[in-house]
């Protein structure tokens, strides 16, 4: 059994293991060969990142073990959400402690979260092509692919897949 999850809105003292936690989970994974990529350096700015967005840590036993961007349409990190949908982005949990609950536990507190927002209608995001476990994860909690949706990252020929929840 393991131990509970909590997840609770990022503060600053978070930032360090939430910089850490995305690039371990993002090189971890393959998505990127370098820390230095330049999109890899932007994620890991969290501290910009929670100056434009909501920011929520899963946390274990009083340590970070993953993290979930939210973003509305309109909203600086917002990808792709309508004006109808709740949006997350960078969902990552510690690859030491994957497949423990973590990824599942953010999606679920993301879902009931959008329920208790004024004309969010769905909970929307975007996730790479070939990122089999994530796909996995959004399956298991609903989402179902909106494959008209997809887009290009810009400037590359990266395609990313969107998903979507209605609530």
């Amino acid at each position: 059994m393991q131990p509970q999850i909590t997840i609770r809105p990022a503060v600053e003292a978070d930032f360090a293991a939430i910089a850490r936690i995305t690039g371990d989970s993002y090189l971890s994974a393959g998505y990127f060969d370098d820390a230095a990529h330049p999109y890899m350096a932007k994620i890991m700015d969290v501290a910009s990142r929670a100056e434009q967005a909501t920011i929520w840590v899963a946390e274990r036993d009083g340590a970070v073990v993953g993290s979930v961007t939210l973003a509305l349409a309109g909203e600086p990190y917002a990808d792709i959400a309508m004006q109808d949908e709740l949006e997350f982005r960078m969902l990552v949990v510690d690859p030491a402690v994957q497949r423990s609950g973590a990824g599942k536990a953010m999606v679920e507190a993301i879902i009931g979260h959008a329920r208790t927002l004024p004309g969010i209608r769905a909970v929307a995001l975007t996730t790479g092509q070939t990122w089999e476990s994530a796909h996995g994860l959004y399956r298991k909690t609903g989402f179902q692919r909106v494959p008209e949706r997809d887009w290009l990252v810009p400037g590359t020929d990266i395609k990313l897949l969107v998903y979507r929840r209605d609530l």
